[in-house]
């Protein structure tokens, strides 16, 4: 059997002026032509034209999309009848359904990596939207942190401008106008890609009601208790010179400089002998070793004290000899003793010190000069790698700080913001000629400063440059990065919340709550959230948002689940301060005296206030005194400077975008949050941690998680490689439809791919849905209500396709449910396909072009058609948003009207028929098999096409004759056999028709059921 496409082409080839006269009633409102008879005059000549009697599809709807072009003028129809206002209209009162936007940063084009997820939330929302309910967007950006600073100091650079020269305010000031120049291109770009969105009225974390209520989110923790300075090492990028949050940090392999130093042991209580032996370390950061303070072991670890030919001892953990040993070129005793003992950790080391290699360097150094205690490791000391012994520098490791702080030992802080040791510090400071960035590979290297100091104390049994390792960078600067023991503010992740949570909205301030000086508290707290009716008084953070993520929160796909959990259960304390200058700053004062913040409602309305009118500048450039007002001096109290992780800032767009009123349709908590897997540790965390510590609540009701994009060949997209795809030349060529339907058809919940041959595929896709839909307004293009036929009434075909359509309905209805876009896009388009343009189309063509316009059988498959039409436009309308309105207008123009005000069709699940399906499932086999049957003669070329195939088939197994089972099949004839079995006929051809059919005299003439329809 030819395809559907194919056999219209030909037929119009054929009948090719049918293309330029009126249609067959002449009713057709497309049709230029003038109108003609319904059925021309009887012609009863063999060699008879009969083309002007078959009632070939008529449309001006064109096969080639050309969607570069048209789109642009359908977005501005929409702009100008104003869609989005219209469809709120539309929907007002309905049940809601909130998707609640994550912002992209205003820096930059959007890429790929945008075009998939912002294509996926207009897909949620325009999908929600089809079901009746009211889902409002309010798109947003996230304008302030390190990116944008470091492209205004990029410019700075290239302007040879020092930025620590450039007044703050200055800066401030060229960083918003960066932001807002990002926003509008971005906000184009998008639009151009179709997303529906209330455009006019984003959201921008740089808006001043937006920093008063990211700083009032603050005050609430700080209100709380839930806030507090302390020194940890965080992860710190000396080119920013600023703390970095771990989504802010990417891991690439590097090679490091790795050493071995020994450590002489000046005391061992537990084993005299081991005095004078040689306590080895690894290392891969040498940098670390000059603010060495302590070697951690493990307690069950066996370590063995060696001997070598110089008579010097070494004491290494059993297991890692071998390696480490050959590493160092360890020359063994000449009287072939070498091991002098075994023993566990906890008796070698238990009380025992030992000196740091530069002691001898630095004879009146404290810091140097101080022994070094062993201390007990167990839960981070490993044999894996090393020598089971590790030295601690507290200032830049998470385990040496906790080990050090417990035993009493304290940072020293040596590396300054830079990663250049500080001025005073002993060994290598500011200032020495040799001194340089800890993060430099030749400061680091086997000839560098660090190596040759300890090569010349004798303490350097190796050192070589071919370590090659995972490492932490800045994702900006693309700069290695160090842990640095630094002075930051931190929201406590196991300190219990005792108090309730402040309500889920930015309150203004209530007569109720009163401040210290008789002004009301713009944090004014409310138990109407329950925090303690959730979860219990005196929970943490920390177990608060795991029960959220356990037993509240719907994850799609599930695995995401586990692992913002996982996430959750390891994280460190929250870091919320950074040392930079765009962004909202941590608005607190610090009492000189007791270290601790002022916590007075009053003071913070006043910053609120502030804030609003003023935004972030209004810190900045505060007369403080003016906000701490008569009941405090600005001499006894510190003014923070410190700004807010952005990530914060992010985690607060729940309360100024659902709760604020500015945007009244929007409402808390969302729907849905909807972002990339990296966001597990950016935006979800942050916006769950921020809302479980003030509303006792996630600030979601579900997550749905999407992969990376990347090329053809599987490989993380990079400028650098060469293998990234502009969105813009993509939509330029072949229109935004195709690159939406590429983001609907793959799985996304997966790391995914694009490339132009995965393109082409999505454009064959597209044409192919596009012909069908062509098909059916030609087809239609004379349909009315007079000609509808009740379901009842229809034959049995017509009532098989309503059975299936009831069932894609469903699910489809299922997919959108579980925003499952790939699995919506493969039924929708095997049903297009598969039930229509290969089946259903297919049989009834025929009956289309050729059967009498009031012949029952035409009309029930035209009603039918027109019920498939309303419901294959509006199902492909929040995927193809272009062409959906293209469909739509071709047949029902109407300037004010628009596919996507429309709601889900109305598909009777009466329509199901479970009989009926088997039956036609097993016509449907039958069907296969004769077109398998047929396949070999027609490529020998016995046969051009089915209708000149004859047919032998074993009738007993179908529930139909064999007449209806030759035009389902599309054959001139099946008799009944034992076997199936295909010859081409000697049956002659209709000249109206082109069946070849017995009744047929010779070829031309015409068959018996044309000759009725022309009234021969």
């Amino acid at each position: 059997m030819v395809s559907l496409s194919n056999h219209l082409a030909y037929r119009q080839r054929s009948f090719d002026k049918l293309r330029t006269n009126g249609c067959c009633t002449g009713t057709n409102p497309a049709c230029t032509g003038a109108p003609r008879p319904l059925i021309p005059a009887v012609m009863t000549d063999p060699k008879a034209d009969y083309k002007d009697t078959v009632f070939l599809p008529k449309t001006d709807f064109p096969m080639k999309a050309g969607l570069a072009q048209k789109e642009p003028a359908i977005l501005a129809h929409w702009q100008k009848i104003g869609l989005y206002e219209k469809l709120r209209e539309a929907r007002a009162g309905r049940e809601k359904f909130i998707l609640h936007d994550g912002p992209p940063y205003a820096n930059g084009n959007i890429h790929i990596g945008h075009s998939l997820n912002k294509t996926l939330k207009d897909l949620v929302v325009r999908s929600q939207s089809l079901l009746g309910k009211d889902a409002p967007y309010v798109p947003g950006w996230d304008c302030h942190g390190l990116p944008i600073e470091w492209k205004i100091e990029e410019e700075y650079r290239k302007k040879k401008r020092n930025k620590d020269e450039v007044p703050a305010s200055e800066f401030r000031a060229e960083c918003r106008t960066y932001a807002d120049k990002w926003v509008d291109v971005q906000r184009e770009e998008f639009k151009r890609l179709g997303i529906l969105a209330q455009w006019d009225k984003p959201y921008l974390t740089m808006d001043y009601d937006a920093e008063a209520a990211i700083v009032a989110e603050l005050l609430k923790f700080a209100e709380a208790g839930q806030l507090y300075r302390g020194a940890k090492p965080v992860m710190w990028s000396p080119v920013e010179k600023t703390a970095l949050a771990e989504a802010e940090v990417e891991y690439e392999d590097i090679v490091s400089t790795q050493i071995d130093v020994a450590f002489e042991i000046v005391e061992a209580p537990n084993a005299p002998e081991l005095v004078g032996a040689h306590a080895v370390i690894w290392t891969t950061t040498p940098w670390t070793i000059p603010v060495n303070q302590a070697l951690a072991y493990g307690a069950d670890i066996l370590y063995e004290i060696v001997e070598d030919s110089n008579g010097r001892r070494y004491v290494i953990a059993a297991d890692c000899q071998a390696v480490s040993m050959n590493r160092w070129g360890y020359e063994p005793r000449t009287d072939g003793g070498r091991t002098l003992g075994t023993f566990k950790g906890d008796y070698l080391f238990k009380g025992a010190t030992a000196k740091h290699p530069m002691v001898d360097k630095f004879p009146d150094s404290e810091f140097y000069t101080k022994p070094r205690p062993f201390l007990d490791g167990s839960h981070f000391v490993t044999t894996d790698a090393g020598t089971g012994l590790v030295h601690m520098s507290p200032d830049h490791g998470e385990d040496d700080f906790i080990l050090c702080k417990a035993n009493g030992i304290n940072p020293v802080f040596a590396v300054e913001a830079d990663g250049v040791y500080r001025e005073d510090w002993e060994w290598l400071p500011r200032g020495d000629e040799r001194s340089g960035g800890v993060i430099n590979k030749n400061f680091n290297g086997p000839d560098g400063p660090i190596c040759s100091d300890l090569r010349e104390a004798g303490a350097l049994l190796s050192a070589s440059a071919d370590f090659t390792h995972s490492y932490p960078h800045s994702w900006r600067s693309k700069a290695k990065i160090i842990y640095r023991c630094t002075p930051q503010w931190f929201v406590p992740m196991d300190a219990p919340l005792a108090a309730p949570p402040p309500p889920a909205a930015v309150p203004l301030p209530t007569p109720s709550a009163q401040g210290g000086n008789g002004e009301t508290s713009s944090l004014a707290r409310s138990d109407e959230e329950g925090y303690h009716a959730q979860h219990g008084g005196g929970a943490t953070l920390r177990e608060v948002a795991l029960d959220e993520i356990r037993n509240k929160v719907r994850f799609v796909p599930e695995r995401g689940r586990r692992r913002l959990e996982s996430m959750v259960e390891g994280r460190p304390d929250w870091v919320l301060s950074r040392q930079r200058a765009w962004g909202v700053p941590i608005a607190l004062y610090v009492d000189r005296k007791s270290g601790e913040y002022l916590n007075d409602p009053a003071v913070n309305a006043r910053i609120i206030a502030a804030f609003k009118t003023g935004g972030a500048d209004a810190w900045f450039n505060a007369d403080h005194q003016e906000f701490l007002g008569n009941a405090y001096a600005l001499d006894d109290y510190e003014v923070i400077t410190d700004i807010l992780d952005v990530w914060f800032d992010s985690g607060c767009t729940h309360a100024f975008v659902l709760e604020s009123g500015k945007w009244p349709e929007q409402r808390s908590p969302a729907d849905l949050y909807l972002e990339g897997s990296d966001q597990h540790r950016g935006w979800f965390q942050s916006s769950l941690l921020e809302s479980c510590g003030t509303r006792g609540r996630a600030p979601y009701k579900a997550v749905l998680t999407h992969g990376m994009t990347l090329d053809k060949t599987g490989k993380k997209m990079s400028k650098s490689l060469g293998n990234t795809l502009d969105p813009k030349k993509i939509i330029d060529v072949q229109g935004a439809d195709i690159l939406r339907l590429w983001a609907a058809s793959v799985d996304f919940t997966e790391d995914h791919r694009i490339g132009d041959e995965i393109l082409k595929g999505v454009s064959d896709s597209y044409r192919k849905l596009r012909n069908t839909f062509r098909y059916m307004l030609g087809g239609l293009g004379d349909f009315t209500d007079a000609e509808r036929v009740a379901v009842a009434d229809m034959p049995e075909l017509e009532r098989y396709i309503l059975h299936r359509l009831a069932e894609v309905d469903a699910e489809l209805k299922q997919h959108v449910n579980d925003f499952a876009f790939g699995p919506y896009m493969r039924a929708l388009n095997a049903f297009a396909q598969e039930d229509l343009s290969a089946f259903f189309f297919d049989i009834r063509k025929d009956c289309l072009y050729c059967d009498a316009p009031d012949d029952p059988k035409r009309m029930a498959y035209r009603t039918v058609m027109d019920i498939l039409f309303h419901a294959l436009t509006r199902y492909i309308a929040p995927v193809l948003v272009f062409t959906a309105e293209e469909i739509w207008q071709s047949r029902f123009a109407d300037e004010a009207d628009s596919i996507h005000l429309k709601e889900w069709p109305e598909v009777d699940a009466g329509w199901a028929d479970a009989e009926l399906a088997a039956k036609w499932q097993t016509i449907r086999a039958a069907r296969e098999k004769v077109t398998e049957a047929i396949e070999p003669l027609r490529r020998e070329k016995t046969i051009r096409s089915s209708l000149e195939a004859e047919v032998v088939y074993p009738m007993a197994d179908l529930p139909i004759g064999t007449d209806e089972f030759a035009e389902l099949a599309i054959v001139a004839d099946v008799s009944n056999g034992d076997a199936i079995g295909v010859s081409k006929t000697d049956n002659h051809k209709c000249g109206r028709c082109w069946r070849l059919l017995p009744e047929v005299e010779e070829d031309g003439a015409l068959c018996d059921r044309c000759a009725e329809v022309l009234g021969a």
